[in-house]
């Protein structure tokens, strides 16, 4: 089973989380074998918002015990976690992304809808690095969508989204290539 886990930081929490950087991958490494994708989210360089992973792990339990045994959870660097069941609609992990164009930011498209049966609308091209389904525990209801993807800008990732479609739309600055997450 497929998982999407956004740990949002808390304000004022990045030293906490550079401080503990070494139990953070020590923990991560548990779990490299399962991830579909990773990566801090960030304003700046020098400010965390959170960090992402997508993680294909046996069940529900199993994605619970992975957020909040986190090492940084545990400290209390975080205000929340979003944890939802997802699905991999691409079929591949962030490392088969490649390194992508110059010039463009990475960014975490988040956006909410009503609870449906249905099949979303969800972005296809080769911007995407992972996108997928947000979905209820048991996998029958999609709830939103979790995309991960290359821009120009953060206005163009936010339009991967339809607001017609999505009630909310979060975009956050992404990098898969930062150790800090």
């Amino acid at each position: 089973m497929e998982f999407f886990c956004y740990h949002r930081d808390r304000p004022g929490s990045t030293p906490l989380r550079t401080e503990m950087v070494e139990e953070h991958w020590t923990y991560m490494d548990r779990f490299a074998a399962t991830m579909i994708a990773r990566g801090p989210t960030f304003i700046s360089e020098e400010t965390l918002t959170g960090s992402v992973h997508i993680l294909d792990l046996p069940d529900a339990s199993a994605a619970r015990a992975f957020a909040f045994e986190e090492p940084g959870y545990q400290a209390g660097a975080y205000r929340d976690v979003l944890l939802r069941r997802w699905r991999n609609t691409l079929g591949r992990t962030m490392w088969d992304f490649g390194d992508g164009r110059p010039g463009n930011n990475r960014y975490l498209v988040l956006g909410f809808c009503e609870p449906t049966t249905d099949d979303i609308g969800l972005p296809d091209g080769d911007e995407l690095i992972a996108c997928g389904p947000l979905l209820s525990d048991d996998g029958a209801v999609v709830v939103g969508a979790a995309v991960l993807l290359e821009a120009t800008s953060a206005g163009v990732a936010e339009s991967a989204l339809s607001p017609d479609q999505f009630a909310a739309i979060e975009v956050h600055q992404w990098d898969f290539g930062g150790q800090a997450e």
